[in-house]
């Protein structure tokens, strides 16, 4: 297994110091080893488009901004750190569940765009993918809190990674539900906190939100709900649905990464066990011991 962190740095560098009229062929080329991660798509895709999907930097910025935020990251070590907290992560998983399959991981660390609202103020300068096997993105904008939440930020898509990866648990688009998504959240989050303590949780999500019996309780209703249009406002909440198009369903921000973490840590309370050994459970097997230890109503029972 390797892990092969992209030279983003250098390869935003280049972005930022070409000619506007070079800058989007540059960007395609700093994505290209993440092409994989979209295999599955008919003809490929634009890297350009996927660069802004994930709220990668305007490459047509020609304020000082971005080049601030390059140096603030390089001044992190934030590659170095990245690369190190995956490795922690690997060997985590593989003590805790030996059979556990880990692929060659490439990864991908951009700047995220300072001037997206959303970005910027509902997700907090932070989002990550790790679903496809094999593959991490991860787009950053370096506050103090981001930079200090590095490592915890790359191990929750690992565990992700993991969890999605040959040998685990098979993300069907046709069948697939928000429990998943909640319950892979809730493990990602608890995996971060096992390795990093405090920073662990993911930072949008509001200290009174996790706390909430009716976040958990609203949520907890639409963990049978299938139809990835419709996850968003389940796990990511309302603000992010309407910014994809989709229907709100009165979840604040990050809802249902409360609820995960609640509903994981009731398993968990219950199997004695960790998030790095349970990467692989079933959701179905979480959530029928940890709904009723929350006095909560398994999906599909009156």
């Amino acid at each position: 297994m390797t892990i092969s962190l992209i030279d983003s740095a250098s390869a935003m560098a280049r972005i930022l110091g070409a000619a506007s009229d070079e800058r989007v062929t540059l960007v395609r080329e700093m994505w290209a080893p993440m092409a994989g991660m979209y295999h599955f798509i008919p003809g490929g895709v634009d890297l350009a488009d996927v660069h802004r999907q994930n709220f990668g930097f305007d490459w047509d910025d020609s304020s000082d901004r971005l080049r601030e935020g390059l140096e603030t990251l390089e001044a992190a070590n934030a590659w170095t750190r990245i690369s190190d907290a995956l490795e922690a992560g690997v060997a985590a998983l593989r003590s805790a569940d030996p059979g556990v399959t880990v692929p060659d991981l490439t990864v991908l660390l951009v700047l995220g765009d300072p001037r997206n609202r959303h970005f910027v103020d509902e997700v907090q300068g932070m989002s990550g993918f790790g679903g496809i096997s094999g593959y991490i993105a991860i787009t950053v904008w370096p506050t103090e809190r981001v930079l200090e939440r590095l490592e915890a930020i790359a191990v929750h898509e690992l565990h992700h990674n993991i969890r999605y990866s040959p040998g685990g648990v098979v993300w069907n688009p046709a069948t697939v539900t928000v429990g998943e998504h909640v319950v892979s959240e809730g493990l990602a989050d608890t995996f971060a906190a096992e390795l990093f303590g405090d920073t662990g949780p993911t930072h949008f999500v509001d200290p009174a939100t996790r706390r909430s019996d009716e976040v958990l309780a609203k949520v907890a209703s639409g963990l049978g709900v299938t139809g990835m249009q419709d996850f968003a406002a389940w796990v990511l909440g309302d603000a992010t649905a309407r910014l994809f198009g989709g229907q709100p369903v009165g979840l604040p921000t990050g809802a249902g990464y409360a609820a995960g973490s609640r509903l994981v840590a009731a398993y968990l309370e219950a199997s004695g066990t960790t998030a790095a050994h349970e990467v692989r459970t079933p959701a179905a097997e979480i959530l029928r011991q940890a709904l009723p230890r929350l006095g909560l109503t398994p999906p599909g029972q009156a």
